[in-house]
Protein backbone atom coordinates (compact mmCIF):
# COMPACT_ATOMS: atom_id res chain seq x y z
CA UNK A 1 0.00 0.00 0.00
CA UNK A 2 1.45 3.30 -0.79
CA UNK A 3 2.46 5.99 1.71
CA UNK A 4 0.53 8.49 0.08
CA UNK A 5 -2.68 8.19 -0.70
CA UNK A 6 -5.68 8.56 2.41
CA UNK A 7 -7.24 4.97 2.72
CA UNK A 8 -10.67 6.55 4.46
CA UNK A 9 -13.42 7.37 1.91
CA UNK A 10 -13.42 10.46 0.15
CA UNK A 11 -15.56 13.21 1.16
CA UNK A 12 -18.75 13.61 -1.40
CA UNK A 13 -17.45 16.41 -2.67
CA UNK A 14 -14.55 14.84 -3.82
CA UNK A 15 -13.95 13.28 -7.81
CA UNK A 16 -14.55 10.38 -7.70
CA UNK A 17 -11.89 7.62 -7.87
CA UNK A 18 -13.90 6.46 -11.00
CA UNK A 19 -13.53 9.12 -12.54
CA UNK A 20 -11.13 10.28 -15.44
CA UNK A 21 -8.07 12.93 -14.17
CA UNK A 22 -6.54 14.28 -17.43
CA UNK A 23 -2.90 16.21 -17.48
CA UNK A 24 -1.84 18.40 -19.94
CA UNK A 25 1.68 18.71 -19.74
CA UNK A 26 4.15 15.71 -18.91
CA UNK A 27 7.33 17.31 -17.89
CA UNK A 28 8.53 16.51 -14.56
CA UNK A 29 5.23 18.20 -12.23
CA UNK A 30 3.08 17.06 -14.84
CA UNK A 31 4.22 13.68 -14.82
CA UNK A 32 4.46 14.12 -10.51
CA UNK A 33 0.73 14.92 -10.61
CA UNK A 34 0.18 12.23 -12.85
CA UNK A 35 1.18 9.82 -10.38
CA UNK A 36 -0.58 11.20 -7.30
CA UNK A 37 -3.81 10.81 -9.12
CA UNK A 38 -3.13 7.30 -10.61
CA UNK A 39 -1.73 5.85 -7.62
CA UNK A 40 -5.49 7.64 -5.86
CA UNK A 41 -7.00 5.11 -8.33
CA UNK A 42 -8.02 7.23 -10.95
CA UNK A 43 -7.94 6.95 -14.33
CA UNK A 44 -5.13 9.15 -16.00
CA UNK A 45 -4.77 10.35 -19.44
CA UNK A 46 -1.62 12.25 -20.17
CA UNK A 47 -1.86 15.08 -22.83
CA UNK A 48 1.44 16.60 -24.56
CA UNK A 49 1.83 19.07 -27.87
CA UNK A 50 5.12 17.81 -28.60
CA UNK A 51 4.60 14.84 -30.39
CA UNK A 52 5.41 11.51 -28.26
CA UNK A 53 5.77 12.62 -25.40
CA UNK A 54 2.62 11.84 -23.94
CA UNK A 55 4.22 8.24 -24.84
CA UNK A 56 7.46 8.87 -23.11
CA UNK A 57 5.31 10.22 -19.90
CA UNK A 58 3.40 6.79 -19.44
CA UNK A 59 6.49 4.91 -20.10
CA UNK A 60 8.58 6.48 -17.13
CA UNK A 61 5.39 6.56 -14.99
CA UNK A 62 5.58 2.86 -15.19
CA UNK A 63 9.05 2.29 -14.43
CA UNK A 64 8.55 5.02 -11.36
CA UNK A 65 5.79 2.54 -9.76
CA UNK A 66 8.56 -0.45 -10.85
CA UNK A 67 10.80 1.38 -8.55
CA UNK A 68 8.17 2.03 -5.86
CA UNK A 69 7.01 -1.65 -5.82
CA UNK A 70 11.17 -2.83 -5.87
CA UNK A 71 10.86 -0.38 -2.18
CA UNK A 72 8.43 -2.10 -0.65
CA UNK A 73 6.09 0.85 -0.92
CA UNK A 74 3.46 -0.14 -3.71
CA UNK A 75 2.39 -3.97 -4.55
CA UNK A 76 2.79 -5.35 -7.80
CA UNK A 77 -1.22 -6.13 -8.26
CA UNK A 78 -1.36 -2.45 -7.45
CA UNK A 79 1.42 -1.62 -9.71
CA UNK A 80 -0.22 -3.38 -12.69
CA UNK A 81 -3.93 -1.79 -11.67
CA UNK A 82 -2.25 1.74 -11.91
CA UNK A 83 -0.43 1.03 -15.18
CA UNK A 84 -3.67 -0.51 -16.54
CA UNK A 85 -5.20 2.97 -15.76
CA UNK A 86 -3.06 5.08 -17.55
CA UNK A 87 -2.93 6.17 -20.95
CA UNK A 88 -1.62 8.65 -23.35
CA UNK A 89 -3.79 11.17 -25.11
CA UNK A 90 -2.64 11.92 -29.01
CA UNK A 91 -5.43 14.83 -29.24
CA UNK A 92 -7.00 16.58 -26.79
CA UNK A 93 -10.34 15.64 -28.23
CA UNK A 94 -9.68 12.13 -26.33
CA UNK A 95 -9.96 14.13 -22.42
CA UNK A 96 -13.35 14.75 -23.25
CA UNK A 97 -14.62 12.42 -20.83
CA UNK A 98 -12.05 14.07 -17.66
CA UNK A 99 -13.84 15.13 -14.46
CA UNK A 100 -10.99 17.25 -14.14
CA UNK A 101 -8.26 18.76 -15.96
CA UNK A 102 -4.84 19.54 -14.27
CA UNK A 103 -2.48 22.14 -16.95
CA UNK A 104 1.30 21.69 -16.27
CA UNK A 105 2.88 23.65 -19.58
CA UNK A 106 5.32 26.61 -19.83
CA UNK A 107 4.24 29.53 -17.37
CA UNK A 108 3.05 31.74 -20.70
CA UNK A 109 -0.53 33.60 -19.76
CA UNK A 110 -0.92 33.50 -23.49
CA UNK A 111 -0.18 29.90 -24.16
CA UNK A 112 -2.54 28.95 -21.26
CA UNK A 113 -5.17 30.76 -22.02
CA UNK A 114 -5.30 29.33 -25.34
CA UNK A 115 -5.15 25.01 -24.24
CA UNK A 116 -8.37 26.22 -21.54
CA UNK A 117 -10.42 27.87 -24.46
CA UNK A 118 -9.66 25.05 -27.15
CA UNK A 119 -10.36 22.81 -23.50
CA UNK A 120 -13.61 23.90 -22.78
CA UNK A 121 -15.33 23.39 -26.00
CA UNK A 122 -14.02 19.93 -25.82
CA UNK A 123 -14.98 19.09 -22.21
CA UNK A 124 -18.10 18.68 -20.69
CA UNK A 125 -19.61 21.68 -18.90
CA UNK A 126 -19.36 20.05 -15.18
CA UNK A 127 -15.47 19.44 -15.67
CA UNK A 128 -13.04 20.86 -13.24
CA UNK A 129 -10.27 23.01 -15.07
CA UNK A 130 -7.28 23.84 -13.17
CA UNK A 131 -3.89 25.38 -13.44
CA UNK A 132 -0.67 24.43 -11.96
CA UNK A 133 0.72 27.95 -12.11
CA UNK A 134 2.79 29.29 -9.40
CA UNK A 135 3.04 32.73 -10.68
CA UNK A 136 0.67 33.45 -12.64
CA UNK A 137 -3.06 35.03 -12.05
CA UNK A 138 -5.67 32.20 -12.02
CA UNK A 139 -8.13 35.00 -12.46
CA UNK A 140 -6.42 36.13 -15.80
CA UNK A 141 -5.65 32.10 -16.99
CA UNK A 142 -9.55 31.76 -16.87
CA UNK A 143 -10.54 35.40 -18.38
CA UNK A 144 -11.37 34.40 -21.30
CA UNK A 145 -13.41 31.11 -20.83
CA UNK A 146 -17.27 31.02 -21.33
CA UNK A 147 -17.76 29.09 -17.59
CA UNK A 148 -14.45 31.06 -15.41
CA UNK A 149 -16.08 29.64 -12.52
CA UNK A 150 -15.37 25.98 -12.76
CA UNK A 151 -11.75 27.18 -13.04
CA UNK A 152 -9.00 27.06 -9.87
CA UNK A 153 -5.67 26.93 -9.20
CA UNK A 154 -4.29 23.54 -7.87
CA UNK A 155 -0.49 24.38 -7.38
CA UNK A 156 1.50 21.31 -6.20
CA UNK A 157 4.96 21.56 -5.02
CA UNK A 158 7.84 19.50 -6.58
CA UNK A 159 8.34 16.36 -5.91
CA UNK A 160 4.23 16.57 -6.51
CA UNK A 161 4.31 12.62 -5.15
CA UNK A 162 6.18 13.17 -2.27
CA UNK A 163 5.42 16.78 -1.12
CA UNK A 164 1.90 16.66 0.63
CA UNK A 165 0.81 20.89 0.40
CA UNK A 166 -1.29 22.00 -2.37
CA UNK A 167 -2.23 25.03 -2.89
CA UNK A 168 -5.87 25.31 -4.14
CA UNK A 169 -6.68 29.09 -5.30
CA UNK A 170 -9.74 30.63 -6.04
CA UNK A 171 -10.05 33.11 -8.84
CA UNK A 172 -11.94 36.09 -8.42
CA UNK A 173 -14.70 34.33 -10.57
CA UNK A 174 -14.00 30.58 -9.08
CA UNK A 175 -17.33 29.29 -7.71
CA UNK A 176 -17.48 28.40 -3.95
CA UNK A 177 -18.35 24.38 -4.94
CA UNK A 178 -15.38 24.19 -7.63
CA UNK A 179 -12.79 25.27 -5.11
CA UNK A 180 -14.62 22.65 -2.39
CA UNK A 181 -14.08 20.09 -5.14
CA UNK A 182 -11.07 20.60 -5.68
CA UNK A 183 -9.99 21.14 -2.41
CA UNK A 184 -11.19 17.59 -1.39
CA UNK A 185 -10.06 15.84 -4.07
CA UNK A 186 -6.44 16.77 -3.29
CA UNK A 187 -7.68 15.65 -0.07
CA UNK A 188 -8.38 12.47 -0.69
CA UNK A 189 -5.35 11.91 -2.21
CA UNK A 190 -3.57 12.17 0.44
CA UNK A 191 -2.35 15.45 0.21
CA UNK A 192 -2.59 19.15 2.57
CA UNK A 193 -4.72 21.37 0.88
CA UNK A 194 -4.79 24.91 1.88
CA UNK A 195 -7.56 27.60 0.63
CA UNK A 196 -6.07 30.88 -0.75
CA UNK A 197 -7.33 33.83 -2.84
CA UNK A 198 -5.55 35.08 -6.22
CA UNK A 199 -3.11 37.07 -5.27
CA UNK A 200 0.87 37.13 -7.05
CA UNK A 201 2.27 33.87 -4.81
CA UNK A 202 -0.18 32.60 -3.50
CA UNK A 203 0.55 31.47 -0.31
CA UNK A 204 4.38 30.05 0.18
CA UNK A 205 6.01 32.20 -3.06
CA UNK A 206 4.47 35.59 -1.53
CA UNK A 207 5.27 35.23 2.46
CA UNK A 208 8.53 33.19 1.57
CA UNK A 209 9.81 36.13 -0.48
CA UNK A 210 12.32 37.73 2.72
CA UNK A 211 13.59 34.23 3.15
CA UNK A 212 15.53 34.51 0.17
CA UNK A 213 15.98 38.52 -0.29
CA UNK A 214 17.21 39.40 3.53
CA UNK A 215 19.84 37.32 2.64
CA UNK A 216 20.79 38.69 -0.18
CA UNK A 217 20.78 42.00 1.19
CA UNK A 218 23.45 40.84 4.03
CA UNK A 219 25.67 39.63 1.35
CA UNK A 220 25.32 42.38 -0.86
CA UNK A 221 26.05 44.94 2.08
CA UNK A 222 29.17 42.85 2.84
CA UNK A 223 28.10 41.64 5.94
CA UNK A 224 29.04 37.94 5.82
CA UNK A 225 29.66 35.48 3.03
CA UNK A 226 26.86 32.93 1.76
CA UNK A 227 27.98 30.00 3.18
CA UNK A 228 28.01 31.69 6.66
CA UNK A 229 24.18 33.19 6.25
CA UNK A 230 23.09 29.65 5.05
CA UNK A 231 24.87 28.04 8.41
CA UNK A 232 23.22 31.08 10.51
CA UNK A 233 20.31 30.17 9.26
CA UNK A 234 20.34 26.74 9.53
CA UNK A 235 21.82 26.32 12.49
CA UNK A 236 21.08 29.18 14.48
CA UNK A 237 17.81 29.63 12.57
CA UNK A 238 16.42 25.90 12.28
CA UNK A 239 15.82 26.15 8.74
CA UNK A 240 16.55 22.78 6.52
CA UNK A 241 18.64 24.51 3.71
CA UNK A 242 20.23 27.90 3.61
CA UNK A 243 18.81 30.51 0.79
CA UNK A 244 22.39 30.63 -0.96
CA UNK A 245 22.02 26.34 -1.07
CA UNK A 246 18.24 26.12 -1.77
CA UNK A 247 18.37 28.44 -4.32
CA UNK A 248 21.37 26.58 -6.20
CA UNK A 249 18.83 23.49 -5.61
CA UNK A 250 15.64 25.45 -6.89
CA UNK A 251 17.78 26.92 -10.27
CA UNK A 252 18.54 30.72 -10.04
CA UNK A 253 17.04 31.44 -12.89
CA UNK A 254 13.61 29.86 -11.57
CA UNK A 255 13.78 31.47 -7.67
CA UNK A 256 14.73 34.77 -9.70
CA UNK A 257 11.57 34.73 -12.32
CA UNK A 258 9.31 34.23 -9.55
CA UNK A 259 10.81 37.12 -7.07
CA UNK A 260 10.48 39.60 -10.31
CA UNK A 261 7.07 38.19 -11.22
CA UNK A 262 5.66 38.76 -7.68
CA UNK A 263 7.55 42.24 -7.60
CA UNK A 264 5.86 43.23 -11.25
CA UNK A 265 2.70 42.04 -10.04
CA UNK A 266 2.80 43.92 -7.14
CA UNK A 267 3.76 47.27 -9.10
CA UNK A 268 7.30 47.18 -7.88
CA UNK A 269 6.54 47.10 -3.80
CA UNK A 270 9.86 48.05 -2.48
CA UNK A 271 9.38 45.28 0.01
CA UNK A 272 9.88 42.61 -2.73
CA UNK A 273 12.44 44.09 -4.72
CA UNK A 274 14.93 41.74 -7.00
CA UNK A 275 18.30 41.22 -5.83
CA UNK A 276 21.30 42.73 -8.27
CA UNK A 277 23.84 40.01 -7.19
CA UNK A 278 21.14 37.01 -7.57
CA UNK A 279 20.45 39.06 -11.77
CA UNK A 280 24.45 38.96 -12.12
CA UNK A 281 24.52 35.28 -11.48
CA UNK A 282 21.96 34.90 -13.95
CA UNK A 283 23.42 36.66 -16.76
CA UNK A 284 26.34 35.26 -15.67
CA UNK A 285 24.69 31.41 -16.39
CA UNK A 286 25.74 29.96 -13.02
CA UNK A 287 22.23 28.86 -12.09
CA UNK A 288 23.16 26.39 -9.52
CA UNK A 289 23.23 22.62 -9.40
CA UNK A 290 22.50 22.36 -12.49
CA UNK A 291 24.88 24.02 -14.59
CA UNK A 292 27.97 22.83 -12.08
CA UNK A 293 28.27 26.51 -10.61
CA UNK A 294 25.56 28.72 -8.81
CA UNK A 295 26.47 30.82 -5.46
CA UNK A 296 28.90 27.42 -4.47
CA UNK A 297 30.66 25.26 -7.03
CA UNK A 298 29.43 21.87 -7.87
CA UNK A 299 30.52 18.63 -9.47
CA UNK A 300 33.68 15.89 -8.87
CA UNK A 301 36.00 17.38 -6.43
CA UNK A 302 34.09 20.60 -5.61
CA UNK A 303 34.69 21.97 -1.79
CA UNK A 304 32.31 21.97 0.34
CA UNK A 305 30.51 25.29 1.31
CA UNK A 306 32.64 26.70 4.63
CA UNK A 307 31.45 29.17 6.66
CA UNK A 308 33.25 31.46 8.87
CA UNK A 309 33.44 29.72 12.46
CA UNK A 310 35.74 31.44 14.78
CA UNK A 311 38.52 29.89 16.33
CA UNK A 312 38.52 28.81 20.46
CA UNK A 313 38.76 31.52 22.52
CA UNK A 314 38.94 32.12 26.21
CA UNK A 315 35.41 32.31 28.43
CA UNK A 316 35.06 35.31 30.50
CA UNK A 317 35.15 33.70 34.29
CA UNK A 318 32.29 35.39 35.17
CA UNK A 319 29.37 37.59 32.92
CA UNK A 320 26.30 39.74 34.83
CA UNK A 321 23.23 39.46 33.21
CA UNK A 322 21.07 42.81 33.67
CA UNK A 323 17.66 43.04 33.51
CA UNK A 324 15.00 40.39 31.16
CA UNK A 325 15.98 38.96 27.80
CA UNK A 326 12.64 37.92 27.10
CA UNK A 327 13.47 36.15 23.38
CA UNK A 328 16.91 34.74 24.77
CA UNK A 329 15.78 33.75 28.35
CA UNK A 330 16.64 30.27 27.47
CA UNK A 331 20.46 31.58 26.35
CA UNK A 332 20.81 32.60 30.06
CA UNK A 333 19.80 29.19 31.18
CA UNK A 334 22.01 27.87 28.84
CA UNK A 335 25.15 29.89 30.30
CA UNK A 336 24.24 28.74 33.56
CA UNK A 337 25.04 25.39 32.47
CA UNK A 338 28.81 25.99 31.54
CA UNK A 339 31.94 27.46 33.16
CA UNK A 340 31.03 30.80 33.18
CA UNK A 341 29.65 32.15 36.65
CA UNK A 342 26.59 34.03 36.18
CA UNK A 343 25.56 37.03 38.19
CA UNK A 344 22.85 39.28 38.17
CA UNK A 345 22.23 43.25 38.28
CA UNK A 346 19.45 45.53 38.08
CA UNK A 347 20.73 48.05 35.80
CA UNK A 348 18.63 47.44 33.32
CA UNK A 349 15.26 49.86 32.93
CA UNK A 350 11.52 47.54 33.76
CA UNK A 351 10.21 46.49 30.23
CA UNK A 352 13.17 47.10 28.31
CA UNK A 353 15.53 44.40 27.04
CA UNK A 354 18.14 43.50 29.00
CA UNK A 355 21.25 42.54 28.33
CA UNK A 356 24.78 40.61 29.17
CA UNK A 357 27.33 42.55 30.93
CA UNK A 358 31.13 41.31 30.08
CA UNK A 359 33.86 41.93 33.03
CA UNK A 360 35.07 44.88 30.49
CA UNK A 361 31.64 46.63 30.53
CA UNK A 362 30.95 45.28 27.00
CA UNK A 363 27.02 44.25 26.34
CA UNK A 364 25.54 42.04 24.46
CA UNK A 365 22.08 42.63 23.38
CA UNK A 366 19.77 40.70 21.12
CA UNK A 367 19.51 41.99 17.27
CA UNK A 368 16.68 44.63 17.40
CA UNK A 369 17.00 45.88 13.78
CA UNK A 370 19.43 48.65 14.91
CA UNK A 371 23.41 48.90 14.77
CA UNK A 372 25.36 47.58 17.49
CA UNK A 373 27.45 51.06 16.31
CA UNK A 374 24.76 53.14 16.77
CA UNK A 375 24.96 52.66 20.89
CA UNK A 376 26.54 54.87 23.38
CA UNK A 377 28.93 52.19 24.86
CA UNK A 378 30.53 49.20 23.00
CA UNK A 379 28.18 46.67 22.18
CA UNK A 380 28.03 43.01 20.63
CA UNK A 381 24.69 42.00 19.10
CA UNK A 382 23.90 38.00 18.61
CA UNK A 383 20.95 36.93 16.33
CA UNK A 384 18.02 35.88 17.09
CA UNK A 385 17.70 31.98 17.20
CA UNK A 386 14.51 29.36 16.92
CA UNK A 387 16.20 28.14 20.50
CA UNK A 388 18.28 29.02 22.38
CA UNK A 389 18.91 26.00 24.58
CA UNK A 390 19.75 23.88 21.36
CA UNK A 391 21.42 25.71 18.93
CA UNK A 392 24.73 24.70 17.37
CA UNK A 393 25.36 28.25 16.19
CA UNK A 394 25.41 31.76 17.35
CA UNK A 395 26.63 35.19 15.30
CA UNK A 396 27.65 38.05 16.96
CA UNK A 397 28.31 41.10 15.42
CA UNK A 398 30.17 43.73 16.87
CA UNK A 399 30.15 47.42 17.04
CA UNK A 400 33.35 49.53 16.14
CA UNK A 401 34.14 50.33 19.35
CA UNK A 402 34.58 47.00 20.88
CA UNK A 403 37.71 45.85 21.60
CA UNK A 404 39.73 42.61 19.91
CA UNK A 405 39.91 41.08 24.14
CA UNK A 406 36.10 42.13 24.49
CA UNK A 407 35.23 40.24 21.11
CA UNK A 408 37.25 37.11 22.46
CA UNK A 409 35.59 37.16 25.86
CA UNK A 410 31.87 37.34 24.23
CA UNK A 411 33.49 34.57 21.62
CA UNK A 412 34.25 32.62 24.35
CA UNK A 413 31.73 32.69 26.24
CA UNK A 414 29.00 31.37 23.45
CA UNK A 415 31.91 28.68 22.86
CA UNK A 416 32.05 27.72 26.52
CA UNK A 417 27.71 27.09 26.48
CA UNK A 418 28.54 24.76 23.38
CA UNK A 419 27.92 27.18 20.12
CA UNK A 420 29.88 27.46 17.51
CA UNK A 421 30.35 31.31 16.92
CA UNK A 422 30.80 33.23 13.85
CA UNK A 423 31.42 36.89 13.18
CA UNK A 424 29.51 39.12 10.96
CA UNK A 425 30.11 42.68 9.93
CA UNK A 426 27.69 44.89 12.16
CA UNK A 427 24.64 45.20 9.87
CA UNK A 428 20.81 46.05 11.06
CA UNK A 429 18.39 42.73 11.78
CA UNK A 430 21.83 40.78 11.25
CA UNK A 431 20.80 37.56 9.59
CA UNK A 432 18.25 35.00 11.46
CA UNK A 433 16.21 38.25 13.74
CA UNK A 434 15.72 40.37 10.30
CA UNK A 435 14.17 37.04 8.35
CA UNK A 436 11.82 36.09 10.75
CA UNK A 437 10.62 39.63 11.33
CA UNK A 438 10.19 40.16 7.98
CA UNK A 439 8.44 36.52 7.46
CA UNK A 440 6.38 37.12 10.40
CA UNK A 441 5.13 40.34 9.33
CA UNK A 442 4.38 39.24 5.39
CA UNK A 443 2.14 36.33 7.12
CA UNK A 444 0.59 38.87 9.54
CA UNK A 445 -0.17 40.85 6.25
CA UNK A 446 -1.37 38.36 4.28
CA UNK A 447 -4.13 36.74 6.98
CA UNK A 448 -5.07 40.50 7.55
CA UNK A 449 -5.76 40.64 4.02
CA UNK A 450 -7.35 36.98 3.38
CA UNK A 451 -5.09 35.82 1.29
CA UNK A 452 -5.81 32.44 3.46
CA UNK A 453 -6.73 32.20 6.93
CA UNK A 454 -3.60 32.14 9.73
CA UNK A 455 -3.47 28.22 10.06
CA UNK A 456 -3.26 27.69 6.75
CA UNK A 457 -0.50 29.86 6.15
CA UNK A 458 1.23 28.38 8.79
CA UNK A 459 0.70 25.30 7.30
CA UNK A 460 1.60 26.29 3.80
CA UNK A 461 4.80 27.52 5.21
CA UNK A 462 5.93 24.35 7.15
CA UNK A 463 5.00 22.09 4.33
CA UNK A 464 5.56 23.84 1.38
CA UNK A 465 9.34 25.19 2.33
CA UNK A 466 9.33 23.04 4.91
CA UNK A 467 10.16 26.09 8.02
CA UNK A 468 10.69 25.23 11.72
CA UNK A 469 7.75 27.16 12.55
CA UNK A 470 4.62 28.59 10.78
CA UNK A 471 5.78 32.40 10.40
CA UNK A 472 2.54 33.54 12.44
CA UNK A 473 3.50 30.89 15.33
CA UNK A 474 6.74 32.39 15.41
CA UNK A 475 5.55 35.65 15.62
CA UNK A 476 3.43 34.98 18.47
CA UNK A 477 6.30 33.18 20.14
CA UNK A 478 8.95 36.17 19.98
CA UNK A 479 6.01 38.27 20.51
CA UNK A 480 4.48 40.99 17.90
CA UNK A 481 5.84 44.01 19.59
CA UNK A 482 9.35 42.62 19.48
CA UNK A 483 8.89 42.17 15.09
CA UNK A 484 7.05 45.84 15.26
CA UNK A 485 9.92 47.27 16.71
CA UNK A 486 12.93 45.63 15.08
CA UNK A 487 11.01 46.62 11.88
CA UNK A 488 10.81 49.87 12.71
CA UNK A 489 14.49 50.03 13.85
CA UNK A 490 15.32 48.84 10.48
CA UNK A 491 12.93 51.13 8.41
CA UNK A 492 14.83 54.18 10.13
CA UNK A 493 17.85 52.73 8.99
CA UNK A 494 16.76 51.88 5.33
CA UNK A 495 13.90 54.28 4.88
CA UNK A 496 13.16 53.17 1.66
CA UNK A 497 9.66 51.37 2.55
CA UNK A 498 11.27 47.73 2.65
CA UNK A 499 10.91 47.62 5.90
CA UNK A 500 7.89 49.32 7.07
CA UNK A 501 6.00 47.95 9.55
CA UNK A 502 2.48 46.44 7.88
CA UNK A 503 -0.88 47.69 9.07
CA UNK A 504 -1.53 44.43 10.57
CA UNK A 505 0.94 44.47 12.49
CA UNK A 506 0.77 47.81 13.97
CA UNK A 507 -2.93 46.70 15.34
CA UNK A 508 -2.00 43.88 16.35
CA UNK A 509 0.26 44.92 18.69
CA UNK A 510 -2.03 48.62 19.17
CA UNK A 511 -4.94 45.79 20.51
CA UNK A 512 -2.40 43.92 22.75
CA UNK A 513 -1.29 46.97 24.43
CA UNK A 514 -4.93 48.02 25.19
CA UNK A 515 -6.16 44.55 26.32
CA UNK A 516 -2.96 44.67 28.73
CA UNK A 517 -3.81 48.17 29.59
CA UNK A 518 -7.60 46.82 29.92
CA UNK A 519 -5.95 43.73 32.18
CA UNK A 520 -4.03 45.97 34.96
CA UNK A 521 -7.09 48.62 35.21
CA UNK A 522 -9.31 45.73 35.85
CA UNK A 523 -6.81 44.32 37.99
CA UNK A 524 -6.05 47.67 40.13
CA UNK A 525 -10.14 48.58 40.13
CA UNK A 526 -10.48 45.23 42.14
CA UNK A 527 -7.82 45.58 44.40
Amino acid sequence: MTANVSDSAPDADAIDRSRTVAVVGTGTMGQGIAQVALVAGHPVRLYDSAPGRAEEAVAALAARLDRLVEKGRMDRAERDGAVGRLHAAADPAELADAALVVEAIVENLAVKQQLFAELEKIVADDTLLATNTSSLSVTAIAGGLRLPGRFVGLHFFNPAPLLPLVEVVSGFATDAPAATRAYETAKSWGKTPVRCADTPGFIVNRVARPFYAEALRVYEEGAADPATIDAALRECGGFRMGPFELTDLIGQDVNEAVTRSVWDSFYQDPKFTPSLAQRRLVESARLGRKSGHGWFPYGEGAPAPAPHTAPHAEPPASVTVQGDLYQARDLVRRIEGSTVAVGFGDDAVPGYPGWIELPSGTRLFLADGTSADDAEMPVVHFDLALDFSTCERIVLAPAATVDDRSLQEAIGLFQAAGMKVSVIRDVPGMIVARTVAMLADFAFDAAARAVADADDIDTAMRLGVNYPRGPLAWGEEVGAHWVLETLSNLHEEYPTGRYAPSQALRRRVAAEQAAAEQAVAEEEATA
